[in-house]
């Protein structure tokens, strides 16, 4: 065979791979609202930028039929390329080859991409549109499952991992992108471990697909999605924005953005935006816009646990993650779901080396029977564990409510704040004035001439000795009271003195977790 005939071979076996599962099912895919697995991949990219491996892999299992299938590519498409000019590596699962299931080689080729991206230290996208493992291959899809699972775990904390559920995601397969950093969902997935017929077959309920794992659940209800969006191209341009807060691995800082905000612009609109009174509820996201560059602020999971508020922004061009109380939400208090979200975000921030902003607005935690018996306890450890556990740079500043519990839970000085501080309008106290009151003023206040004025009496005076933030100050645990103008360029400051901090930790495997 001469060369031209090698070269046309080569070219026909090429144009076959890219074609995927052939006009029809391309025709099939882009009907339901989703883009292929290529067409995904160079959205994702920067143009021309995408280097594709094990182009030629192939199944190799030949019962059930499968010698007489062609599965171009195995039903995945693996390689690298850059987004904003910054390396990631990238797999796309092909809904057209096969309903994208994995089997043996389909594993083998995210293995292989898992491991360069560890080794060259980038971050790795995950693109799941799959019918699940390929029963044809038995044994081999679960080994192929529990391969990618393994180094999942073990790239965690070392190279950012970011999952786009854009198709079906049923079985085994949801649990790498439960292992992952972040997950963004469309409204054409479905993700769930065990689909509609076998739940209606074991426990006799009916449910559709939608309901049972569609993007509004886990976005609203389970906490497993970070990122909602409407379509591929929306799913696709959220990665791309959160990839810019992202440092490569955890030996790397996040990108430092230019920026002509002014260090020591006025925030004094804050003093607007947070209502005198203490009961009433405001958006702390104004807040975190006042201070942020620009008013930039990319928030995830705000549709899961709305009482706690995460994301991440810049101040003075540097990356910050902000951990903050939304009033809005059951009075922006603790539960169960809001200290899971909270601390997951925390341990995400400290792996890869960017300081935290926390904002205190905190009544305590909710009380209630359901989170008594829901593992309240065990959860919101878990806050306090990953504050404490935290070594990054980390500014607090107290907004108004910070009772009790919550108000540790919520990075406080003796939990490892390098810097906090408080606006005149902080309440730091173990409870609310009138609760702690009746506790304290109990026999005073059933045995007076007139219950009800004595009660406000003490309640005042109560106020006046505690419930202000000069009593922290004093005993150290604040470090300055500041005017709501003064607090983007002190924040700023405390930050850059913080930029080299060191702190040396006991030897240890690793801790242990409240989970």
């Amino acid at each position: 065979m001469g060369n031209d005939e090698q070269f046309l071979a080569l070219r026909s076996r090429r144009e076959r791979i890219l074609a995927g599962g052939g006009p029809s099912r391309v025709k099939k895919q882009h009907d339901a609202g989703k883009l292929t697995a290529r067409e995904r991949i160079e959205l994702l990219l920067d143009s021309g930028s995408f280097q594709e491996e094990n182009v030629f892999v192939s199944h190799r299992n030949a019962g059930f039929g499968l010698d007489k299938q062609e599965l171009p590519g195995d039903g995945v498409v693996t390689g690298h390329g850059h987004v904003d000019g910054r390396l990631v590596f990238v797999y796309s699962q092909d809904f057209t080859v096969a309903g994208g299931s994995l089997g043996e080689m389909h594993a083998l080729k995210i293995a292989h991409v898992q491991d360069l991206a560890l080794k060259y230290g980038a971050p790795i996208i995950s693109i799941s549109d799959s019918g699940g493992a390929r029963i044809q291959e038995g044994i081999d899809s679960l080994t192929g499952y529990a391969r990618i699972f393994y180094r999942n775990t073990i790239s965690s904390g070392v190279i950012p991992q970011i999952s786009l559920i854009a198709g079906p995601c049923a079985g085994g397969a949801v649990y790498s992108p439960g292992i992952m950093d972040f997950v963004v969902m469309t409204n054409q997935a479905r993700m769930f471990i065990t689909g509609p017929k076998v739940i209606q077959s074991v426990t006799g309920e009916e449910v559709t697909d939608e309901e049972l794992g569609g993007l509004a659940v886990h976005a609203e209800k389970s906490g497993n999605v970070h990122l909602a969006a409407v379509d591929d191209k929306e799913a696709i341009r959220l990665i791309r924005e959160l990839l810019s807060y992202l440092p490569a691995n955890n030996s790397e800082d996040a990108p430092v953005a230019h920026t002509d905000d002014p260090v020591d612009r006025s925030t004094a609109e804050i003093a607007d935006i947070i209502p005198a009174e203490a009961n009433k509820p405001y958006d702390v996201r104004k807040v975190i816009g006042s201070l942020a560059d620009e008013g930039k602020f990319f928030e995830l999971a705000q549709d899961f646990a709305k009482s706690m508020c995460v994301g991440f922004t810049r101040m003075g061009g540097q990356v910050v993650g902000v951990v903050a109380n939304q009033s809005r939400s059951m009075a922006g208090v603790l539960d169960i779901d809001s200290s899971d979200k909270g601390a997951r975000f925390v341990r995400f921030c400290d792996a890869f080396n960017i300081p935290l902003l926390t904002l205190v607005d905190v009544g305590g935690y909710l009380p209630g029977i359901d989170q008594e018996h829901g593992g309240i306890i065990r959860h919101g450890a878990k806050l306090l564990y990953a504050f404490s556990e935290c070594t990054v740079p980390k500014v607090t500043v107290i907004l108004r409510k910070a009772y009790g519990g919550a108000y540790i839970a919520m990075s406080c000085r003796d939990l490892g704040a390098d810097f906090v501080f408080a606006l005149p309008s902080a309440e730091i106290a173990v409870m609310g004035a009138d609760a702690a009151a009746q506790i304290i003023f109990a026999k005073e206040i059933s045995e007076a001439a007139d219950p009800e004025e004595t009660r406000r009496t003490l309640i005042a005076d109560y106020k006046e000795k505690l419930y202000n933030p000069y009593v922290a100050a004093e005993r150290g645990l604040v470090d300055d009271v500041l005017e709501p103008a003064q607090l983007r360029g002190r924040i700023i400051r405390s930050f850059r003195a913080a930029v080299n901090k060191r702190e040396e930790r006991p030897v240890r495997k690793h801790g242990n977790i409240p989970l």
